[in-house]
């Protein structure tokens, strides 16, 4: 964490630690003042630097006090707010996955005095490590070079903090794709209530045994790879004959095979844009491909998630009729194309953009040409993933970080955990605790980024553990004086688990902090206070009032998206209006005892805002007299 360009935390007492000679003195020299340490059994030494504002470069100067000319000399140091972001795949999400959204915007801006550091993935299975492994991204300053591998959420939350307050940023970014929160945890956090969780990640405390498994995986898959590029023909030539190929429509195929198949499409280029460079759309395929135009690869993913968006090279597009050709590789699973993605050739200063402008774009048919390739067995597994095990990311990645001074923590993680959202709101509140235990700050902020819209919508009442875990965030948030929940559920994707806008979610993140730290008064998402039962009836039954803390936007027709049930019932869609800060549900049952909004994992028919924009938070609320 020490290293030149560092941001560190203003006007709190900041440690600075190391490693030494057991029994060594060590000086570290500050702004013309010396804090001095002596290094236990085990090497360790500490010293606290007095609160400072906000401000710098400074120069820390670390030595032996017996060999002084031996010191070590960390430069261009700035004291502002420091942010420590975790979670899964969506803090991932980089800055070059987004930039479509905000390509201008991105190109245009730098900025020294926030600097970025992304901690090197990495586990233990034994406990707790004393460091993290040096890091590509270590205190880079903004820009878009720096930024390009960085964490979107990140960065905007860097800029997002420094319009606020004006003072340096620093910006630690430490997440794993796909990993569940018990990972997170500290062992003696999930001991007493989980011991299984605790035996489970032991299991793979022998690393004879773990380097085998990940060594045998390797080997399978590079033996899968080589018997597949053994049979393979290879169907990338211009002028290959494919009138014999069948058609087949993009949005009504899937291929369920194991192996190889080759999809081709004619596409006719007009003399104007022939030879410009060019970028072509294939929106987001399951699962690996690689991609040819005019018999050249112009891109390769090796997964699901990420948008494919591959630069034509100039020259490459001729005159008259060019072909794509799509070789997908699959081993497990349906290969199929997402809806709602552009697929599309783009031309111009815009092709890089979200919107490419109508008249430099060439749109790609749905209809492609069909011919399989080569039928594979099933690839061998035996990958161990170790991030996955319960308390190995908090051992390796986690632990080392503290007592490294913060602001504030941004949680976005739950996906992974959907599946079984019930124990969520507990190991949330342990990891949690855990942490500030591990800060020894048991008022360290925490903002809890609720998970948003996701999937196919529904228009009738759907039970869903996405909509569980977000009732399991938003507990914790509002149990918490510490914490706050940010409310995406409008910021997400229907078919794509990793939603793109992510300067509007540090925005929220950002009014959070606000909230928290600075402003009061600063609104967040509308939420229940209270609720009442008249006990006259209403149109169509009785009619249950919920107060906010807010008022809500003015909407022409109902509030979508509420349900109402009765005890043991099943729930109903409901009829809702706006009163200002109240809202009057006619409820659909008689004696109602639970009333829900946005309960599904997409409900992208909710129309409940603030004054200011922001979404009614999803809540289940019981009727409880």
């Amino acid at each position: 964490m020490f290293q030149s360009g560092m941001v560190m935390q203003r006007n709190q007492p900041v440690p600075v630690w190391g490693q030494a000679d057991a029994g060594e003195s060590v000086v570290v020299t500050f702004r013309k003042k010396e804090y001095t340490a002596t290094a236990d059994a085990e090497g360790r030494w500490q010293v606290m630097l007095p609160a400072q504002k906000a401000g710098g470069p400074y120069e820390l100067r670390i030595a032996s006090r017996e060999q002084q000319e031996e010191a070590f000399t960390i430069s261009d140091v700035l004291f502002g707010d420091v942010w420590l972001l975790s979670g899964q795949s969506n803090i991932d999400v980089t800055i070059e996955r987004v930039y479509p959204w905000y390509t201008k915007e991105i190109d245009s801006y730098s900025n020294d005095r926030i600097r970025l550091f992304r901690v090197q993935n990495e586990t233990d299975t034994h406990g707790p490590k004393n460091d993290i492994r040096p890091t590509s991204i270590n205190w880079k300053p903004v820009n878009k070079q720096n930024a390009w591998l960085f964490s979107a959420a990140g960065y905007f939350l860097g800029r997002e903090m420094f319009e606020k307050n004006g003072v340096p940023q620093g910006i630690i970014v430490n997440s794993w794709g796909g990993t569940p929160i018990e990972a997170w945890i500290s062992a003696d956090s999930l001991r007493r209530d989980y011991p299984m969780l605790v035996e489970k990640t032991r299991l793979y405390q022998d690393e004879d045994y773990v380097r085998t498994q990940m060594r045998a995986n390797q080997l399978a898959d590079r033996r899968w790879n080589t018997m597949l590029n053994e049979k393979e023909t290879f169907f990338t030539a211009t002028d290959l004959d494919d009138s014999d190929w069948e058609t087949i429509d993009q949005y009504e195929w899937g291929w369920r095979g194991i192996g190889t198949t080759w999809l081709r499409q004619h596409v006719q280029i007009d003399k104007e844009h022939a030879g410009q460079p060019a970028r072509l759309l294939l929106g987001t395929l399951f699962d690996q491909d690689f991609t040819y135009v005019n018999g050249k690869q112009v891109g390769h993913t090796g997964y699901q998630y990420p948008p494919r968006r591959y630069d034509i090279p100039e020259g490459l597009l001729q005159e008259g009729d060019n072909v794509i050709t799509i070789r997908f590789v699959n081993k497990y699973g349906m290969v199929h194309f997402i809806k709602e993605k552009n697929y599309l050739i783009a031309f111009g200063e815009d092709r890089f953009s979200q919107n490419p402008l109508p008249a430099d774009i060439i749109p790609l048919s749905t209809k492609w040409k069909h011919h399989d390739g080569v039928q594979m067995p099933s690839c061998p597994s035996a990958d161990v993933s170790l991030q996955n095990l319960p308390t190995t990311l908090y051992n390796a990645v986690l632990y080392p970080l503290a007592p490294y001074a913060l602001s504030g923590v941004v949680w976005y993680q739950g996906e992974s955990n959907a599946g079984n959202p019930a124990p969520y709101a507990d190991f949330l509140r342990k990891m949690m605790g855990c942490w500030r235990d591990r800060w020894q700050n048991q008022q360290m902020p925490f903002v809890i980024v609720q998970l948003p819209n996701y999937m196919e919508p529904s228009d009738k009442p759907q039970e869903s553990g996405w909509a569980s875990l977000r009732e399991a965030q938003r507990i914790v948030a509002k149990e918490d004086p510490h914490a706050e929940l940010a409310c995406i559920i409008d910021l997400g994707e229907t078919v794509d688990i990793h939603p793109l806008r992510k300067w509007e979610v540090a925005q929220r993140i950002a009014r959070c902090f606000d909230h928290m730290l600075w402003h009061p008064k600063t609104l967040l998402s509308p939420e229940v206070v209270s609720f009442s039962l008249p006990t006259g009836e209403g149109q169509g039954g009785a009619q249950i009032v919920l107060t906010l803390d807010q008022p809500l936007r003015p909407v022409d027709g109902t509030l979508n998206e509420f349900e109402v049930a009765a005890a043991g019932g099943r729930f109903m869609s409901a009829q809702a209006r706006a009163e200002g800060n109240r809202i009057v549900i006619t409820s659909p049952v008689d004696a109602p005892a639970t009333v829900r909004y946005a309960w599904k994992n997409n409900p992208l028919r909710a129309n409940a805002f603030s004054l200011e924009g922001l979404p009614l938070t999803p809540f289940q609320l019981k009727l409880e007299k």
